[in-house]
């Protein structure tokens, strides 16, 4: 089947377009699924006409997956879109027959103005073209990680992962990977809401990126403490902030930061948020809602080649999907030469007070006169439900319910309400805002 098809022409159009694309293999006309006769054999087939078939070399901007529809299996190809356009069918070169560009629903051949307005503004800057700083290199750390995920490297890996300029030298991504170098990344710990007072301040690197990473993820794992409630029927526990989408935000804060400028990413950690800060800008071609609905144009592609291939990422594009899942477009901060994303803590760790202490001091607090007399007025229920909100203000409608073990509907009633009483305010939105008990003078 995929002999009919030419695969390295609608490849090249999604290379080509603003926003890549996806291609079903094994969907008839009429959008049904079909399948494949052979699909392993048919998905080595794709692989290896892309790569062979276009260039400049897709490695790195392409995925080919087997998806389930309807019970039918069929073949998924993922494009990005490429930083090295314009991108063509190598046996036709720089051609009409050998560019094209997604125009719909259809592959078009690009004329020879697009070709030459694609060329004129292509970006020569890739990591692959700078040469390392160092020639001594060795890769103990990446082959292990090969070698741990079923992949042998041979003598020829290191152009296979395009580790080397035009000229035969070691190239600036091989140097980002190598068991050394003096790249390292910073994750600072304050004690207050600014950067005033350093609590510490810890070095990952000058070692193989990849590592260096893991290690950075490790210790945020640590730093990542939970909140625990014991209820008549479970336990609740809460981390400060979500694991994967915190961890899918470092590892692109990693790969996609524009390391031309010499300075890695960073992370800092506040007593109310955490900070991932990575250098440079959106993606020449991208906008901030292509950026936000997932739009993959990877900046550095060799490392996003070999972080996919050792599963430090999944599918391209995946990742901010998962982010936008449990944070939204607030918590992103677009600066002159940077993108920082913030985190709030989902709770704020108090000192030296067990959790009942906590809810008695804060009831009994809100009866001697943060709400005066309204409180008076409260059900039992609602008493109840305020102590929960004073000290888990992040929690959604069925964390509340669990712990004061009414309904969902119930507690949107009592919430509803303590709203109009003035005894609470909702902050934010309602997916990542947050409950605060207003406080009023006896």
């Amino acid at each position: 089947m995929t002999r009919d098809l030419d695969i390295e022409r609608e490849v090249v159009a999604f290379l080509n377009y603003r926003e890549g694309g996806i291609l079903y293999i094994g969907i008839d006309d009429d959008g049904l699924p079909v399948g494949v006769q052979d699909i392993d054999g048919d998905i080595l087939r794709i692989k290896d006409r892309i790569r062979n078939g276009i260039s400049p070399s897709p490695m790195g901007l392409f995925d080919v997956m087997i998806e389930t529809i309807d019970n039918v299996e069929v073949i998924k190809i993922f494009v990005a879109s490429g930083s090295e356009k314009p991108y063509y069918k190598t046996k036709y070169g720089l051609s009409e027959k050998g560019c094209f560009m997604r125009v719909g629903t259809a592959a078009e051949p690009m004329t020879n103005a697009q070709i030459e307005d694609f060329y004129a503004r292509k970006v020569h800057n890739s990591l692959k073209n700078v040469v390392s700083p160092r020639q001594d290199l060795t890769f103990v750390q990446l082959k292990i990680y090969y070698t741990e995920k079923g992949f042998q490297l041979n003598d020829n890996f290191i152009r296979t992962l395009d580790l080397m300029t035009d000229d035969g030298k070691y190239n600036y991504v091989a140097y980002l990977l190598a068991d050394e170098n003096s790249n390292s990344m910073k994750l600072a710990k304050y004690a207050g809401t600014d950067r005033y007072e350093l609590i510490s301040n810890n070095e990952y690197g000058y070692c193989s990126l990849i590592t260096a990473t893991q290690r950075v993820l490790d210790k945020l794992d640590v730093e990542n403490k939970i909140s625990s409630v014991i209820t008549s029927k479970r336990r609740i526990d809460t981390p400060q902030w979500d694991k994967i989408a915190v961890r899918e935000a470092v590892i692109n804060a990693i790969v996609h930061n524009d390391y031309f400028y010499g300075a890695p990413s960073k992370i800092e950690l506040f007593s109310d948020r955490l900070e991932i800060t990575s250098i440079g800008k959106i993606p020449l071609g991208l906008t901030k809602e292509d950026f936000f609905c997932g739009v993959s144009m990877p900046r550095n592609r060799e490392l996003m080649r070999v972080f996919r291939d050792v599963e430090m990422v999944e599918a391209l594009g995946s990742g901010m999907n998962r982010i936008m899942r449990i944070y939204g477009r607030e918590n992103f901060e677009f600066g002159g030469n940077y993108i920082r994303m913030t985190v709030p803590y989902a709770w704020k760790e108090k000192d030296n007070m067990s959790n009942a202490d906590l809810m008695d001091g804060t009831v009994n607090g809100i009866v001697n006169g943060t709400v005066n007399g309204t409180v008076n007025i409260l059900a039992e229920k609602e008493k109840e439900l305020l102590k929960m909100i004073a000290e888990y203000p992040n929690y959604s409608y069925e964390q509340y319910a669990e712990l004061t073990q009414s309904s969902r509907r119930t507690i949107a009633r009592m919430l509803k309400h303590l709203q109009e009483l003035d005894v609470v305010i909702r902050i934010g939105s309602d997916k990542n805002g947050y409950w605060e008990v207003i406080e009023k003078e006896n």
